[in-house]
């Protein structure tokens, strides 16, 4: 436990990708199995405690030390486990903690009612360090700087094993990932995995950079396609059982039976999920509606009814054809639909363009009469290759939308930000005052965040828990994609991707918008 808590503390507090790679594959090459499974579950999200929950840390910390005390500390740090690692007033001599294998049997097997002695007993022997990485642990609320993609790197330099290859296995194998080290630790072949029975990495598209990519590229090299607002899904189809993933390998299958039951024929295919009736996509709020949920209303499936917009395929039947060019899928999957009618997917169009200047006028045209996000841009000779391969496939946004809001109130971030007010809630005029109408935490630069923070410490004039309220004089430039009205918003306005583009520290906050404004992007499709 030692050696895995010391390696959360230098994830968390060198910025550099470098040393971290070097900091994880070290730790992969020398700890031995099921630990460095265990931690490598712990670090990509795959290993959780059903019963230890945020608010049973707080209460067991609250019985040892003053409730005040604690929340005022909690409030100024800004992070639970550094606070609990710091305020825990006990501690014991009855030795280390126990190895990552025997704390997760411990943390998984305890009962509830038993679980805050167990963590209390765990806290008291172990050192400050070993404390917060035992609260990251047991809340799964790691907030590190690491993405799963970069432990999977590590796999790849400790082992000498190709990315890919890793990234082929992946959702194939499951914590302590035995079968996975063995085969890179050279002791057994590759894990035997169905293809068509489990979820594949997903090829990502890169922003398009107008000025430096485009006098590259030839048009006629590339296939154009609408960029569309829902989520990506990965569809498997197998000998009449359907799985339904996210784009993390979550399925989703039983959230959306309405999409999974109609399905025929067999293969994986790539899409977008989104919901309206006869093929025509609702709001992105409408699918929230319907998203994290394990089940659907009923309401829901007769009211928004779900399909997915096919737009690739990775499998046709049982044969591998990522590694055809683009036309060649894209001719496989036509067919395919051709051999397997369906009700509930259909095939993304593509778009005729004969050069950039003409794809742009699309790209407009579409965002400013059906509301589309922007075009995929997909090179016709390109594989399926899984991760975000540079010059294959690019995807160009429309413009985003901006208004001038007022700030409102502020909150610490996380991790690296939790010295930071970070979260911030800005809003606009309405008859007098100003109401919210949405919230941002990312957008500026360091200085910028450092210039906000400051200003919040020095204008704050209401407090309520963590959040400050604070003079309403800032205006905040924001970028946002759309807008759609929310009866859940005190403003009836609900932003998607809001972000802070500029600080307006020169204009007024009287000049800033008014909730009439805001009528042109609520018009927009």
């Amino acid at each position: 436990m030692k050696a895995f808590a010391q390696l959360m503390e230098l994830l968390a507090l060198t910025p550099s990708r470098n040393r971290k790679l070097d900091a994880l594959t070290r730790y992969f090459a020398e700890t031995p199995d099921p630990d460095r499974g265990l931690a490598l579950a712990i670090l990509t999200g795959a290993l959780s405690f059903r019963n230890v929950k945020p608010a049973l840390l707080r209460d067991l910390v609250e019985r040892e030390v003053d409730p005040v005390l604690f929340r005022l500390s909690y409030d100024f740090v800004g992070d639970l486990g550094e606070t609990i690692a710091l305020i825990w007033p006990h501690k014991s001599d009855s030795g280390d903690l126990p190895s990552l294998g025997a704390l997760v049997e411990r943390l998984s097997l305890t009962s509830k009612a038993d679980l805050p002695g167990v963590i209390g007993a765990l806290l008291s022997r172990a050192s400050i360090t070993e404390r917060w990485a035992l609260v990251k642990i047991a809340t799964g609320a790691l907030r590190i700087g690491l993405s799963a993609r970069l432990a999977k790197t590590a796999l790849a330099q400790m082992s000498g094993v190709e990315l890919s290859a890793i990234e082929e296995v992946w959702h194939g194998v499951s914590p302590p990932y035995l079968p996975l080290f063995d085969w890179l630790s050279g002791r057994a072949g590759r894990p035997e995995i169905d293809p068509t029975a489990r979820f594949h990495p997903l090829m990502l598209a890169q922003p398009i950079d107008e000025a430096k990519d485009f006098p590259k590229l030839d048009p006629a090299d590339f296939a154009a396609e609408w960029k569309w607002d829902g989520i990506r899904v990965q569809i498997i189809a197998s000998g009449g059982r359907v799985s339904l993933f996210s784009r993390t390998g979550d399925d989703i299958a039983a959230a959306f039976p309405d999409v999974t039951e109609t399905i025929v024929g067999d293969g994986v295919l790539d899409g977008e999920l989104l919901v309206g009736a006869e093929f025509t996509p609702g709001a992105f709020n409408d699918l929230q509606q319907r998203l994290n949920r394990k089940t659907p209303l009923n309401r829901h499936l007769l009211e928004l009814p779900a399909f997915v917009r096919v737009y690739d395929v990775l499998f046709d039947g049982a044969e591998d054809v990522r590694a055809l060019p683009w036309s060649a899928r894209r001719a496989r999957l036509e067919r395919w639909f051709t051999r397997h009618p369906q009700r509930r997917l259909d095939l993304s169009p593509t778009l005729d363009f004969m050069s950039f200047e003409d794809l742009d006028a699309i790209r407009r045209r579409g965002a400013d009469e059906q509301g589309h996000e922007g075009v995929m841009l997909k090179r016709r000779d390109a594989p399926y290759v899984p991760g975000r391969p540079a010059g294959l496939w690019y995807k160009w946004k429309r413009d985003p939308a901006m208004v001038d809001a007022v700030l409102m109130y502020a909150q610490r971030g996380h991790g690296k930000r939790s010295s930071y007010y970070s979260d911030f809630t800005f809003g606009v005029w309405r008859e007098g005052e100003i109401v919210p109408i949405g919230k941002a935490y990312f957008g500026f630069t360091d200085a910028e965040l450092k210039a906000l923070d400051r200003f919040v410490r020095n204008h704050t004039i209401k407090s309520f828990g963590p959040v400050r309220e604070v003079d309403k004089t800032l205006v905040l430039e924001v970028a946002f994609d759309s807008a759609q009205r929310s009866g859940r918003h005190k403003s009836g306005i609900a932003l998607r991707f809001p972000r802070i583009n500029r600080i307006r520290w020169d204009k007024p906050a009287a000049e800033a918008a008014r909730i009439e404004d805001m009528d042109v992007f609520l018009a927009a499709p």
